[in-house]
């Protein structure tokens, strides 16, 4: 699996940002941040948080 093809789950997602679980929670409800759901667990492709963080990055500049 290629590092675009990851799939990070909440916890790692929580780490890498450095923010709470619910902010990432809002994140996913508010269609900023594409997950999947695999039965009960919820996991984020990398190229998901990627794209997260340069929209963040334009919009701040």
């Amino acid at each position: 699996m290629t590092a675009e093809a990851e799939l990070l789950t909440v916890p790692e997602v929580m780490a890498r940002l450095k923010i709470s679980r619910s902010t990432v929670y809002d994140l996913i409800r508010t269609r900023r941040l594409v997950s999947i759901t695999i039965g009960r667990a919820r996991r984020i492709p990398t190229h998901a948080l990627n794209a997260l963080v340069h929209h963040q990055l334009e919009e701040a500049a």
